[in-house]
């Protein structure tokens, strides 16, 4: 009898296994819109660290994931997450207010980059190396180039800056600069500085060695006019309006899986900044405040 109640015990964990096995073959797919080709965050091998939170997401979801890939950043939420044909967009700004937003999993900055054995001694927008600094490279319309601006570099950099280029659709004339680009042009020496959101230059930074150093940049910089240009910014987890229910499950995941999240960051090698830092008092918030 014992025999046989081991026989059976282990048929039904067989059917059980089996079962669970086709039960999450057939769920519905985690629809996740992802950059084709858009490194360090995701590309259509998977290389990404985007990719690798959207594996989390799906296996804890119990859902394949599938892959729904974009080429211009400026149209997908409105042409593929509004249209129902992707669920979840990995690592968006948190409140970002075209689509409901996770919980904040990380919180990171605008970085400097620099050799080592330049000597340069930078640590904020006022430092003197960038005022003396031949070319700095930065993405045009991000906080870098706000801040250039102001510091009166922007004309002596905008040759250079439009050499440094990397895809241009003819279609539409969407222009991309690759990260990776921008730091070898420090790497290099063809740049003294570049100026990066972290989380874009974290990897290449890593793999270029120890003689890059990368500084996060202090979040109380304000633009000539007194309005504040941020430079540290939460990064969430987006869904369409209406789902509510998924947006309350990647929260359970995100709550549950913290420490899994981070090692994926840390590998990356992403400055991590306290997601309760609270935002840098600056003159112009004093005079709102009156």
């Amino acid at each position: 009898m014992r025999i046989k109640r081991i026989a059976a015990a282990l048929l039904i964990a067989c059917v059980t296994i089996s079962g669970g096995a086709q039960a999450a073959k057939n769920a519905e797919p985690l629809k996740v819109c992802s950059a084709e080709n858009e490194m360090p965050y995701s590309d259509q091998a998977g290389q990404g660290f985007e990719n690798k939170l959207a594996d989390l997401l799906g296996k804890e979801l119990g859902r394949p994931v599938e892959n729904v890939w974009w080429t211009d950043a400026r149209y997908f939420v409105r042409d593929s997450l509004d249209k129902g044909l992707c669920d979840v967009v990995i690592g968006v700004d948190a409140g970002d207010p075209r689509m409901l937003t996770s919980t904040p999993y990380y919180r990171s900055s605008y970085v400097f980059v620099y050799r080592k054995d330049k000597g340069l001694n930078i640590k904020d927008w006022n430092s003197e190396a960038l005022k003396t600094a031949k070319q700095i490279a930065f993405m045009p319309e991000t906080p870098a180039e706000t801040m250039i601006r102001k510091i009166g570099r922007y004309n002596d950099m905008f040759n250079y800056m439009h050499s440094l280029v990397g895809f241009k659709s003819r279609r539409n004339q969407y222009v991309r600069y690759d990260p990776a680009k921008l730091v070898a042009e420090v790497a290099n020496g063809n740049a003294e500085v570049a100026v990066l959101w972290g989380p874009a230059a974290a990897r290449y930074v890593k793999e270029a060695g120890p003689g890059l150093a990368m500084t996060v940049i202090p979040d109380d910089n304000l633009r000539s006019d007194g309005e504040k240009v941020p430079h540290h910014y939460s990064t969430s987890i987006g869904v369409r309006k209406g789902e509510e229910v998924l947006l309350k499950q990647i929260d359970q995941i995100l709550a549950k899986h913290g420490k899994e999240v981070n090692a994926v960051l840390k590998a990356e090698g992403i400055p991590l900044l306290p997601l309760d830092e609270k935002p840098a008092k600056t003159a112009s918030n004093d005079q709102r405040k009156g």
